[in-house]
């Protein structure tokens, strides 16, 4: 299946954004009452010497639009400035118009009055108005590079009394920016700001449809502060939500990441930084937008930094602008980006597929919504699995139909699937294919247990449930001890996985073999994994919910669900063009236009471990100097990225 490495486009030439959000430390979203040409100029040039090429800037509302008919006209000339300083110094900018929120606070122009910013139709249309006329400004400066609508508009236009706007009133509001944009003359990538929170991403619906408004833009921008109690989750974080956000199939710009430096050390910003950038790449990623440019001591008085004072160390420059850790990592990003040549690369198509059930971005009559949440969890651990099995999986969307050409299809933990794909997928196992499915019992006290039907016919199995009771888990690791050999596991093997969850997901499925084959079992001696041949392929199933097990734990990465994972690549016959006997140490690929074939090398380890990749066919080589090499040693945290060649 074809996995997403769309890049944007400006004249029909592959763009490859890497900047910073923003704000100079005149002011912070002040900066256009306190504006200093010297200062600004004097950051960029910082900036651009470490690799940076693209800011996003901001119109601060309340400044740049003081009354419905009119723009402050001074604010307007030292945007101008800007732009032209970004022209001087070799730098392009993405404006950003609906400016009402940023770092923890919102401002209002004084002339709203409490109006609806999707249903008041005169607000609308003056918002309409500000980003026409805006466009119609500078659209024609060769700076600019794109244009957002909003800054996480999610959060700055929902009512007091309404989580969420409209579904429908949403999309008309940002079909009707979009063409304010282009009724302007603005022909560069235009996307909304909003974050890319909407359903189809995080499972939660704030209004805003990813898939919806993907119609309308030419990139979606995935904002990423997620945190977890896993460190491995948490240097995927962004990569995930990047896979996610694919969804609508344009461009991914990782449109703001970042951190404090108040809230971690200084060799921890580096290492966060450089498993988020390179991650987030392996994810399909086509641009990088930090989050941001300097810090802001000298306005600890002034909101937001006053009562969020966390907000002011969120720069890769100090107070003076001199580099952080951060800025080191993006300088080292833009030069491997730039060795690679980027923009000529994509990723190779993937026979393995997580199945993103339907469950998660769309209600159903009497289905609940705090299913949500454990279907979320479970791709994600599921995806960090894959990627310490250093299996590439795409991504397959039950909504759009699952995609007919994988060798293997990953089912984590999944509880509820629709009738018509349940039956796709018995067909492609017919003809083939290798079907992995991980039980759980849901999350929640309603409609416990599964909605699969023929799922005894699927696996071989007669299930031993009883209606309405969960069969609970007593032991705190599940022992699963492998009878037989499966894939690369071989009889005897015990893997263990921590028990996690709650009173109803704390559960495991209780079968008897009626045509499966029982491959590992557990403590107990009851079946724990098993496998059944059906025409061409085979169902595996695990009765045991792991992925969800390990989602409900910190610190728990690398568990043994990745042996599961890459036992099962093998028995469908995927190659990997590279490994690594290491499950801290991802490996992946992306592939130039010309025929290179580049790989990464991620380590998990807070130490230098040296690794021997495996690449059956090619030889490893360092970039640059051609050098072959049988060991890579990487730093704490370190990621190197090395040239392979067919032998």
């Amino acid at each position: 299946m074809r996995r997403n490495s769309a890049k944007l486009l400006a004249g029909g030439v592959p763009q490859v954004w890497l900047g910073a959000n923003f704000w100079s430390r005149t002011g912070g979203p002040l900066m256009w009452r306190n504006y200093s040409p010297e200062v600004v100029r004097e950051e960029l040039r910082v900036l651009f010497d470490h690799g940076l090429r693209q800011t996003r800037s901001f119109f601060y509302w309340p400044d740049f639009m003081p009354a419905p008919d009119r723009i402050d006209e001074a604010k307007t000339e030292h945007f101008a400035d800007f732009l032209d300083a970004h022209r001087e110094v070799g730098m392009t900018s993405i404006p950003t118009f609906i400016v009402g929120h940023m770092s923890g606070d919102n401002w209002d122009p004084a002339w709203r009055g409490g109006r609806d910013l999707y249903a008041d139709v005169w607000l609308v249309s003056r918002q309409a108005w500000f980003v026409q006329r805006m466009t119609e400004r500078f659209a024609a400066h060769p700076a600019v590079a794109g244009w957002l609508i909003s800054n996480e508009m999610p959060i700055y236009g929902r009512l007091r009394h309404e989580p969420k706007a409209p579904v429908e009133q949403v999309n008309a509001w940002a079909q009707l920016m979009v063409q304010a944009v282009r009724a302007g003359g603005g022909h560069q990538p235009v996307s909304l700001g909003d974050g890319a929170w909407g359903i189809e991403v995080t499972g939660t619906d704030n209004g805003f449809s990813v898939r919806d408004t993907g119609e309308l833009v030419d990139f979606v921008g995935p904002h990423v502060y997620r945190i977890d109690g896993d460190p491995v989750r948490q240097h995927l974080n962004a990569a995930f939500i990047c896979e996610l956000s694919a969804v609508a199939g344009k461009p991914v710009v990782l449109e703001e990441f970042g951190l404090s430096s108040d809230q971690v050390s200084a060799a921890g910003a580096g290492h966060y930084y450089r498993q988020t950038l390179h991650n987030s790449l392996l994810a399909g990623a086509t641009g990088w937008i930090a989050w941001n440019n300097t810090d802001y001591d000298d306005l600890v008085e002034q909101g937001p930094y006053s009562h969020h004072p966390f907000e002011m160390h969120f720069g890769i420059t100090d107070r003076a602008g001199n580099p952080k850790p951060p800025l080191h990592e993006l300088a080292e990003f833009a030069r491997i980006l730039s060795e690679v040549d980027f923009a000529g690369c994509e990723r190779p198509d993937a026979q393995a597929a997580l199945v993103v059930t339907e469950y998660l971005e769309r209600g159903y009559p009497f289905s609940q919504d705090d299913d949500r949440p454990l279907i979320f969890t479970s791709l994600q651990q599921a995806h960090v699995a894959a990627r310490e099995a250093d299996l590439p999986v795409g991504f397959t969307r039950e909504r759009d139909g699952i995609d007919p050409d994988c060798s293997l299809y990953l089912l984590p933990c999944v509880k509820q699937i629709q009738g018509p794909t349940w039956q796709r997928l018995r067909e492609r196992v017919a003809d083939g294919a290798l079907l992995y499915l991980s039980y759980t019992a849901g999350e929640v006290g309603h409609h416990r247990q599964p909605w699969i039907p023929y799922f005894d016919e699927t696996f071989g199995v007669e299930k031993q449930l009883t209606y309405g009771v969960v069969d609970e888990v007593a032991d705190e690791v599940v022992e699963m001890t492998f009878t037989e050999d499966f894939g690369d596991i071989t009889a005897g093997e015990v893997l263990r996985f921590r028990v996690g969850g709650n009173e109803h997901s704390r559960a495991y499925l209780p079968v008897r073999p009626r045509g499966a084959k029982v491959v590992a079992t557990d403590a107990h001696g009851r079946p724990a994994l098993l496998r059944h041949p059906t025409g061409s392929g085979e169902a595996v199933l695990c009765t045991y919910p792991v992925e969800h097990f390990a989602a409900r734990n910190s610190r728990v990465n690398p568990e043994d669900t990745h042996r599961l994972y890459a036992a099962l690549a093998r028995i469908a016959g995927i190659d990997r063009v590279i490994s690594v006997d290491d499950p801290r140490v991802f490996a992946d690929v992306l592939v130039h236009r010309d025929g290179r074939v580049f790989a990464w090398l991620v380590s998990q380890h807070d130490h230098e471990v040296p690794v021997v990749p495996t690449a059956p066919g090619r030889s490893v080589h360092e970039l640059g100097t051609g050098e072959e090499l049988t060991e890579v040693v990487l730093p704490a945290y370190g990621v190197r990225v090395v040239e392979l060649k067919t032998r």
